[in-house]
């Protein structure tokens, strides 16, 4: 059975440019983090947002058990105030929505956020560059967020951007995500 959250990475590899940048909007555990860091390779920048401490503390342990090159910068704040931070073009973003996995499940990302934070991802997407945005349908705000973010993304000028969705359809509260590619 196809395992969404694995398959997405393989979009984004061909927008990966080492010695670039890369931006992790939602760190979580760190996954995504370190398969950035690890991809970006030691000359490339990789910023990763979270709110939560225990998102900043994960993360950064899992870095160093696993060896990750010292190309990351993990910052304490919501992913929408990501140009206070990265003034540079990203080659690619990527948005793990919903709670952290093993924390407080009341505490999810915010569409008002999530929507500001793709609005500049996409001011900062480079030529050639891609975000990935997972989405979890599963809970109330996640199923709002993603109607919200389909709508937006439908919007985009296709001459400037390619937006895909992969989503399992016999399955309404599996998690999907949407491809943004910038041409």
């Amino acid at each position: 059975m196809l395992d969404l959250i694995e398959t997405e990475k393989n979009f984004i590899l061909p927008h990966i440019r080492q010695g670039k940048t890369a931006v992790d909007f939602t760190m979580g555990n760190g996954h995504d983090t370190l398969w950035l860091s690890r991809h970006m390779g030691k000359d490339g920048k990789v910023y990763a947002f979270d709110i939560q401490e225990k998102a900043i503390e994960s993360t950064r342990k899992l870095l160093e058990t696993e060896g990750a090159p010292n190309n990351y910068t993990l910052i304490l704040a919501s992913h929408h105030t990501v140009r206070d931070y990265v003034k540079e073009k990203i080659c690619v973003g990527m948005f793990n929505l919903g709670y952290l996995p093993g924390g407080d499940k009341s505490l999810t990302t915010k569409r008002d956020t999530t929507l500001a934070a793709i609005e500049a991802a996409l001011e900062l997407l480079d030529a050639d560059g891609a975000l990935l945005i997972a989405v979890y349908p599963g809970h109330a705000e996640g199923a709002v967020e993603g109607r919200l973010i389909n709508d937006t993304l439908s919007r985009l000028d296709r001459k400037e951007f390619c937006v895909s969705k992969l989503q399992i359809v016999n399955s309404p509260t599996s998690p999907f995500f949407f491809l943004v590619e910038k041409k």
